[in-house]
C-alpha cells in the first residue's frame, strides 16, 4: 500500500507527527509504501486529514 503526505505537518501535534515519523513520511508529497495491516490502518486512520493512500 502507497501513502502520500499531502498536508503540512505544520501546527499539527506532537503526536500526529509521531505518527507520521513512524509512518515514514517527513516531506510533503513524499510517497512510501507500507505494510497493509490493522496496525498500518490504525495509523493511517490518526492522521487521515493529512495523507492519501495512493494503492
Amino acid at each position: 500500500m502507497k501513502v502520500r503526505l499531502i498536508r503540512s505537518k505544520i501546527g499539527t501535534s506532537p503526536r500526529q507527527r509521531e505518527v507520521l515519523a513512524a509512518l515514514g513520511l517527513r516531506r510533503m508529497h513524499q510517497e512510501v509504501t507500507i505494510k497493509d495491516n490493522d496496525a498500518m490502518r490504525g495509523m493511517i486512520a490518526k492522521v487521515a486529514h493529512m495523507v492519501k493512500v495512493v494503492e
